[in-house]
């Protein structure tokens, strides 16, 4: 089963209030929705949706759906089931803020979505009738609705940024995607249509994910500061060595030498380490700063003489 699958199937098993029902039965009406003369009919791919839309509707209109199952045409031979509702057609849509005086409404009336709780409710209904999830163990973050009309789609998005959610809107092809890419806020959509269970499988893959980027990009910090460290070591150990050709390096203050030959001793320890070494087996104490002062004044030497 897939991940957006699970998350559908534990979104219609919550217990809601027969107002939330009204809300989250509206989207998914009207996403799934085809209207005829004397019925309409819902359809879905989704098995827990088409039982969990029979149920409401039962439950909330006391009309018991006949119920169709077949195979889709074409390329999409996956199953379908087919809601077909004859008796009070008008009734429904009309309660569900489908249609007025007969007439298809582009929007929903208020009363559908005018409050927290009912505004959680349609977008739950929403995802179950047209959203999709990708697997945040398997791929990159991305949640999107698929929806037919741009002026509903522009109703869904301020439902989604009302809750500050960063959702945007593209055309895709003859219908426009509403997406969001963010794994935060796909994680607080989660929270918000009442999926607890994905949501802390969510959180739990986005945390760890997060993690092992941090720890990455740490690592990758760590191996080029090593790097850097390795090249000025280097590039000391050529300094000395070419103070040595050129029988300068006797006319080196004495405790210059001694840390150049600390540092040919030594050549892969950093400053800080090395100026522990000689502070210990010298009994004189010398800082990190110490060492690099007498390492500038090799180098300069160096320049003068290549001038």
């Amino acid at each position: 089963m897939s991940f957006t699958a699970t998350i559908k199937e534990e979104v219609c098993n919550l217990n809601t209030t027969k107002t939330d029902e009204i809300s989250e039965l509206s989207a998914l009406v009207r996403n799934l929705g085809n209207i005829y003369d004397q019925y309409f009919q819902v359809i879905t791919e989704n098995e827990n949706v088409s039982r969990h839309i029979f149920q409401l509707i039962q439950k909330n209109y006391d009309v018991t759906s006949k119920i169709i199952v077949r195979r889709g045409y074409n390329f999409n031979k996956n199953l379908q089931y087919i809601l077909e509702i004859k008796h009070k057609k008008n009734e429904i849509l009309e309660d569900l803020s489908i249609l007025e005086n007969g007439k298809m409404l582009m929007v929903p009336h208020s009363y559908i979505y005018d409050d927290f709780e009912l505004r959680r409710s349609y977008l739950r209904g929403i995802f179950l009738s047209c959203g999709s999830i990708t697997d945040p163990k398997t791929s990159r973050y991305h949640l999107e609705f698929l929806l037919s009309d741009y002026d509903y789609a522009k109703f869904v998005l301020s439902l989604l940024n009302h809750f500050h959610l960063n959702a945007k809107i593209l055309k895709r092809e003859s219908k426009y995607m509403i997406y969001m890419k963010e794994a935060e806020k796909i994680g607080d959509f989660l929270r918000i249509i009442g999926a607890d269970k994905a949501t802390m499988y969510y959180e739990d893959i986005r945390i760890y994910r997060e993690e092992k980027n941090r720890t990455n990009r740490l690592n990758n910090c760590e191996q080029a500061n090593v790097e850097k460290l390795m090249e000025t070591a280097h590039q000391q150990i050529k300094e000395i060595e070419y103070l040595k050709e050129h029988d300068v390096f006797e006319l080196l203050d004495d405790k210059i030498q001694e840390v150049a030959n600390y540092r040919l001793k030594y050549p892969e320890v950093s400053l800080l380490e090395l100026s522990e070494i000689i502070s210990m087996e010298t009994g004189n104490k010398i800082t990190k700063s110490g060492l690099y002062h007498r390492f500038r004044k090799i180098k300069e030497l160096v320049n003068k003489m290549n001038k």
